[in-house]
């Protein structure tokens, strides 16, 4: 008898952003002359800038003759990007990461609910609520159900600390995501060095989703783990081009596993995870494509710097007035300076709220509900669109609410 994988049953049945497309064709199919704006998923609406088209272009023309046409390339990504990675992401800014410490790939969704498989299935697991769906989903589908839920809340900042564990049966693995998604905050490097503390103190794991730290502005705010002390020895931290670069179709980002860094054999035997990852990326990825690896080379140029980060200002001047909008309606409103979302404390139902939305102002947002128990009461804005729907949006929004 063929048996499925019954771990399947214990998370719904549909992802989130699944069953938001559900609601929102149901909406436009009853009414088919409705202008619905999307501030709901964290697609980007802005072109990749010339820099990268420029690149992909040439890149494009590399494959067109034998001389320079390249087939597979090596799993762990090409060393010109991994170079580049290395240098402006990190060592410019003070951080000790090596090229062979980064592993290109198809993007931090991925490399987020894969890391996964490197760990036994009795690990602890500790994540924020609300939280990412996919740090909990894909350890639920490998079997693990021993997950701990850490408080965000506007009374913590929405940063948890080591003192929210429990005092008995402590995690062995910590995801941690700042600029946080779903709820904007971002955390100083005070917090994350506690959280760095602690694990190294306990021989646990920090996964570190740094997707968004292209947004900060703050002076002060680690755009990485590893701007704390001792975190090479307790810490995986994943990177995205999706929102940094408009990446989302394009596909692309990477994995930073230090040398050095190790999880235990049954027998307490040290086992690096470097090797590992790499052995499971060689396994079961074939790399991310030549043409996109030469794309992703060119936000570090000083054109690509330039453009990409005037882009982001563009989300962030978006993101800056629906908050004051919001604000000016009486919300409380958290992110929208430092990251792409807005999380607003709507003081009810929060499917009902985006239902609200969705029905009285043809605006599709996510209800916090989707982010674990914590998000009930607040749904989250998106602030990647154009400048002309948000402005449009925040007079809808003004009608009615």
């Amino acid at each position: 008898m063929l048996h499925v994988n019954e771990n399947y049953a214990k998370i719904k049945p549909t992802y989130l952003f699944a069953e938001i497309a559900h609601r929102v064709s149901a909406h436009m199919e009853a009414n088919p002359e409705a202008k619905v704006i999307r501030l709901g998923i964290g697609d980007v609406t802005e072109p990749l800038c010339p820099a990268v088209v420029a690149a992909m272009h040439k890149a494009v023309d590399d494959e067109a003759g034998r001389a320079n046409f390249h087939g597979y390339g090596p799993e762990q990504g090409y060393a010109f990007l991994r170079e580049k990675i290395a240098k402006f992401d990190f060592q410019d800014r003070g951080m000790d990461i090596a090229a062979d410490e980064i592993l290109v790939s198809d993007g931090a969704k991925c490399d987020c609910g894969n890391i996964q498989e490197l760990f036994g299935q009795d690990v602890r697991i500790a994540v924020g609520d609300p939280v990412y769906p996919v740090y909990v989903d894909t350890n639920v589908m490998a079997g693990r159900g021993d997950i701990t839920l850490l408080p965000c809340t506007a009374e913590n900042g929405f940063v948890p600390t080591p003192n929210d564990l429990p005092a008995n049966g402590q995690p062995d693995i910590v995801y941690l995501c700042y600029p946080n998604n779903p709820t904007g905050a971002v955390a100083t490097k005070m917090q994350l060095q506690a959280w760095v503390d602690w694990a190294n103190d306990r021989k646990a794991l920090i996964l570190f989703d740094a997707a968004y730290e292209a947004f900060i502005r703050t002076p002060g705010i680690p755009h990485s783990i590893y701007e704390c002390d001792g975190a090479k020895s307790c810490a995986i931290e994943f990177r995205s081009y999706s929102k940094t670069a408009g990446f989302t179709g394009v596909r692309c980002g990477y994995t930073v596993v230090p040398k050095g860094l190790c999880a235990y054999a049954a027998d307490g035997t040290p086992v690096e995870l470097r090797p590992m990852w790499t052995r499971r990326q060689t396994t079961k990825f074939n790399g991310a494509s030549y043409i996109t690896q030469r794309g992703a080379e060119a936000i570090y140029t000083p054109e690509g710097m330039a453009q990409t980060t005037a882009t982001i200002d563009f989300y962030l001047g978006n993101a800056k007035l629906m908050r004051e909008a919001l604000q000016s309606l009486g919300y409380i409103v958290t992110g929208g300076s430092d990251s792409p979302y807005l999380w607003v404390d709507v003081k009810g139902d929060s499917w009902a709220f985006f239902d609200k939305l969705l029905k009285d102002a043809n605006i599709v947002t996510t209800p916090g509900a989707g982010f674990g128990r914590a998000g009930e009461g607040f749904i989250r804005i998106s602030a990647f669109n154009s400048r002309e729907n948000v402005k449009e949006a925040i007079e809808r929004l003004k009608g009615v609410l």
